[in-house]
């Protein structure tokens, strides 16, 4: 065959490659051929929504559909998507630190028109007008981050309470329903600083290692590294469950402390909200090691099935490694435990609706221990005032709030535990 031939054909060949999806980097083309196919019916609109990209945003675009679940494959708009990439790359447009971030970043962190299984709300456009005012003249991310996170309770109208329709609700579900636990709470916040470009993700856990619960939280990307936050805040890296991350156990899948990711990584992202196993990948997809301890924690804790996959990365390190700074300065002696308060005001301790904020004062004999103020009925149901007592001593807990006229006391001796959880019931 004549080389001028072999070569035209070749020519020919890689054109039709280059303008298969014309703008799209070839790294996606497999990966569109096949979430077209996965999406039947719906694959025109995908088509669509990819043709109709302004050319800068393509790549956007392409990478939302090529890691799409396939859920979203089978029912997403048009109209839907070509909305979220306008907006996040405008965030990309206007903030410094969105335009600052590595492709990588933006496209993961950013760009995501969802965090895990909630409904797919379109919530970019209502959330970059609600939020713009809190980034508005910033040029400090920090600053941003942790103005949004002071205002988002009121700007969104939304607390937590266990009253709420489902776990894992919907930005606008929640709203309509004024209420959230921590997952939803965490959906909330992490759409909010995504609306406005700063790189933010879901982090919790299945499973706390004293069995009492599980939480959820947010994340935000600064200068290359991951830090905490979450909707009712302290400051970064900074809040009442570090002690709780930090004691993780690194050998056992129900206890790590996961980070969401809506490109596919090599697990599940597994925090279940409720307590109980939840799987969220088809294990077979997962290597055989994983596949294997999924397997038996699967069989342990049952099975919650869910419409939509969600990835995940393991930084339990990171929080045990948080803890043990923490620690360094505030280390338990041999005699001393971590008392673990909350005053009731009936005897069902189950309910957020039964906690009282009040201040609570701590006396052994006739010397003042400490005082603080116990958690409210908004407060996560994981949340404790805690104190730092001797063991096997006797202590007087006086728990008082003038609003409800309350001047109560207990007595209470420690036990020999390094914590002990101290239910306060009022009369």
């Amino acid at each position: 065959m004549n080389r001028f031939f072999i070569l035209a054909l070749f020519v020919v060949a890689l054109l039709g490659c280059q303008t298969k999806y014309p703008g799209v980097p070839e790294k996606y083309h497999t990966l569109l051929d096949s979430a077209f196919v996965k999406a039947n019916e719906n694959a025109t609109e995908l088509q669509m929504a990819l043709s109709e990209t302004l050319e800068g945003q393509k790549e956007g675009m392409a990478f939302l559909i090529s890691y799409m679940p396939e859920s979203d494959l089978t029912s997403l708009k048009a109209d839907f998507l070509l909305e979220n990439v306008e907006y996040a790359y405008k965030a990309r447009e206007k903030y410094s630190w969105c335009a600052a971030l590595p492709d990588s970043v933006f496209l993961n962190e950013v760009l995501p028109y969802a965090n895990i299984s909630e409904e797919r709300d379109n919530w970019r456009p209502d959330f970059y007008k609600r939020f713009a005012k809190y980034a508005e003249g910033k040029t400090n991310m920090v600053d941003a981050i942790m103005d949004i996170a002071k205002n988002i309770e009121k700007e969104v109208d939304v607390e937590y309470n266990t009253k709420r329709s489902r776990v894992d609700i919907s930005p606008f579900q929640a709203m309509k329903e004024h209420m959230a636990t921590c997952t939803g709470l965490s959906i909330l916040l992490t759409d909010a600083y995504r609306a406005v470009g700063i790189p933010s993700r879901l982090a919790g856990t299945a499973m706390w290692t004293n069995y009492k619960g599980n939480h959820t939280w947010n994340e935000v990307w600064i200068d290359g590294n991951w830090h905490f936050i979450e909707y009712y805040p302290d400051t970064l890296n900074k809040s009442w469950f570090v002690s709780d991350a930090g004691k993780a156990d690194p050998e056992n899948m129900l206890h790590w402390i996961y980070a969401a990711s809506y490109k596919p990584t090599e697990m599940p992202y597994y925090a279940a909200p409720d307590g109980s196993v939840m799987e969220v990948v088809d294990l077979d997809k997962l290597p055989e090691d994983v596949k294997s301890r999924f397997q038996r924690m699967k069989e342990m804790g049952g099975e919650r099935e869910i419409k939509r996959f969600a990835y995940g990365h393991n930084v339990t390190q990171r929080y045990i490694a948080l803890y043990e700074e923490s620690l360094k300065n505030s280390k338990l002696a041999d005699d001393e435990l971590l008392a673990n308060v909350v005053v009731f005001s009936d005897s069902d301790v189950t309910k957020s609706e039964s906690r009282l904020k009040c201040r609570v004062n701590v006396m052994n004999g006739d010397k003042a221990v400490n005082f603080g103020y116990s958690p409210r009925k908004t407060d996560d149901m994981n949340q404790f005032l805690q104190f730092k007592l001797k063991k096997g001593e006797e202590y007087q807990f006086t728990v008082t709030n003038p609003e409800h006229e309350i001047n109560e006391s207990f007595t209470i001796k420690t036990n020999d535990d390094d914590t002990q959880d101290i239910q306060l019931i009022l009369p």
